[in-house]
């Protein structure tokens, strides 16, 4: 079975359920500093797990980019990677445990028609704060499921908890597929045994988290299922290794034939080549969404994926094309679903290329900094090894062959301590700090998105129609707001910038939201990132240019409104919730790329 095939079967099973298909949401977060990517499936749809109601309905389904940073070292095994496809499907406040894994099951033994016997699930074991999750074993004996197959497992592997002290929460259940070939499935499931393979998990949102340690029933109670395409992917096709699967194996062939290796030729081999290709598929999606390599945030992680790769790609000898050359090779497995790849396929090895001159200057600096090191101290520290791992990039494995180069020991122990306290610092951030959309549903942080539209149109007004959003990022404390201007900005024009939008907040104007289709909203002026792909329908959120605008459309409607832009929300209901609205600094974030921070008072 091909990804596309699988994909697909997917999206067409729920869609048989009354499900409706959205588009993958970016790999960057709006308005979300709390994370770096795009990490799950449930991620961009926060705003409606919490009560809004989506444009498209209750049911939804979809196929979601995916980038997760916490295990970037892992990458070379059989299963680890950057970039992933999380299938999923959602019912918001419509069916709820019951007919969800129902449907499930469904999928498996019948879309799929998975072996029965080779199948295995979890379920909540319980503790002092939520009951054990009995109905959900119930119903999957009730399918014929043998209890020997169902295990109850903790609040740490089968929970899901909100970010901070609130919020909708709930038990998992997960399903698991026998992937060993050569022996049967045991009749009692354990899950620790790796051979049993997760496929596939339902969060069953039923709680409301209310302070530490307290829960109550939820108000609305949410279905959220991921479903691993890679993993589930390779169980289709029998296989073992994701990296055979037709998602990586076109690169994995290229590469072979640009080294002159194969990748059953060692394991050394077979792990470079896992690592090259994996990380130059992350890299090219991510400056697919607007992301260069930089020294901080996102754009530090595609540094430190282009950095890994162009190791390792050097390591097994393919040298005689640059690693962008590789993004001819992994934009084609997506083109029926992420054409933009495609699209801008040479754009993105131009920027690879580019970070890899960058890395070799690097590599020069960094062997005289190891240089003196070993001449001054004749010995690799833990600190200095992670400061040239962290800081300048360099992978952990070329810091070993300097220094067996030079016969010196490193501190490995002291190193990898340190990794792995960094590497939970990702992964804490990456599985329990996002809510999608925006960093919290906190009243300052409503008001600071708000100010965000405002700041938006403001600046199309005073600078022009060359105005458009290339990031943002809001706190309680403050927003930051990146758009597109080739020059800074006069003292003039950013006193004009503020007195427009306070202007707004001193009109007392209500903010209003409308659902239409995309062609409707360009009709009507919205603004919105139109290289992105929306679903059918959108909301629409619209600040009128005087307190009083006429209630009916006309030809004027375009003028009538200050602001009107496709945007998930939330919202503030009236401009005069927001105070006084501030500047404090506007400077250069990257080539034809200018950043204002503004803050409310």
């Amino acid at each position: 079975m091909t990804a596309k095939e699988l994909r697909r079967k997917y999206i067409e099973f729920f869609e048989s359920k009354d499900h409706a298909e959205i588009p993958s949401a970016s790999l960057m977060p709006e308005n979300d500093p709390s994370t770096l990517f795009i990490t799950a499936g449930m991620q961009p749809l926060a705003p409606f797990l919490l009560g809004e109601k989506h444009p498209s309905g209750k049911r939804l389904v979809n196929s979601q980019k995916c980038v997760r940073t916490g295990d970037i070292d892992d990458v070379g095994d059989k299963t680890h990677h950057t970039f992933f496809e999380m299938l999923g499907h959602w019912s918001l406040g419509d069916y709820f445990k019951k007919e969800a894994i129902k449907m499930s099951y469904e999928f498996l033994t019948q879309e799929l028609q998975l072996d029965k016997n080779k199948l295995a699930f979890t379920v909540f074991e319980g503790d002092d704060n939520a009951l054990c999750d009995k109905e959900a074993a119930e119903v999957w004996q009730s399918m014929g499921v043998n209890e020997k197959r169902i295990a109850y497992l903790p609040k740490k592997d089968n929970w899901w908890e909100p970010t901070g002290a609130s919020g909708p929460c709930g038990p998992c259940t997960e399903m698991f597929y026998w992937s060993d070939n050569e022996n049967p499935a045991p009749e009692v499931f354990d899950p620790a045994d790796k051979r049993w393979v997760e496929i596939g998990n339902d969060v069953l949102m039923q709680y409301e988290k209310i302070g530490e340690n307290n829960y109550a029933p939820a108000k609305q109670k949410n279905i959220d299922n991921g479903t691993g395409l890679e993993r589930l992917l390779a169980v289709m096709n029998g296989l073992e290794d994701n990296y055979r699967t037709d998602l990586f194996w076109p690169i994995i062939e290229k590469i072979e034939e640009l080294s002159g290796k194969k990748y059953d030729d060692s394991p050394e081999i077979k792990h470079a080549m896992r690592i090259i290709a994996d990380h130059i598929k992350a890299a090219t999606f991510i400056i697919a969404d607007g992301v260069l390599p930089d020294k901080t945030g996102a754009g530090y992680v595609l540094r430190r994926l282009i950095r890994r790769a162009k190791y390792y790609y050097d390591l097994i000898g393919a040298k005689d094309r640059a690693l962008g050359f590789l993004v001819e090779y992994v934009a084609p497995i997506y083109k029926d679903v992420y054409s933009e790849l495609l699209e801008k396929k040479n754009y993105i090895a131009e920027k690879i290329t580019d970070e890899e001159t960058t890395f070799f200057g690097h590599l020069m600096f960094g062997r005289k900094m190891l240089e003196k090191i070993i001449v001054e101290e004749k010995y690799i520290s833990a600190d200095n090894a992670f400061l040239l791992y962290s800081t300048y990039g360099f992978p952990f494995e070329l810091i070993l062959d300097m220094a067996k180069e030079k016969n010196i020991e490193v501190d490995t122990g002291g190193f990898n301590k340190k990794r792995v306290v960094h590497q939970e610092l990702s992964r804490t951030a990456a599985a329990g700090m996002f809510k999608g959309g925006l960093a919290d549903h906190s009243e300052k942080v409503t008001q600071y998105h708000t100010a965000t539209h405002l700041l938006n149109a403001a600046l199309r007004k005073v600078l022009g129609p060359h105005i458009f959003q290339k990031g943002s990022n809001i706190t309680d404390e403050r927003l930051r707001f990146d758009f597109s201007h080739p020059e800074k900005m006069t003292s003039e024009q950013i006193k004009q910038v503020e007195d427009l939008v306070n202007e707004q907040i001193q009109n007392k104007i209500d903010i209003e939201c409308a659902e239409m289709s995309v062609e409707e909203a360009k009709a009507q002026g919205a603004i919105g990132v139109f290289t992105n792909k929306y679903g059918e329908r959108v909301k629409v959120y619209s600040i009128s240019a005087s307190p009083s605008p006429s209630p009916s459309p006309s030809d004027n409607e375009i003028e009538a409104s200050f602001s009107k832009e496709i945007c998930g929300g939330p919202h503030v209901k009236n401009t005069s919730e927001l105070g006084h609205f501030r500047i404090i600094k506007e400077e250069a974030s990257s080539a034809g790329v200018r950043r204002i921070k503004a803050v409310l008072e």
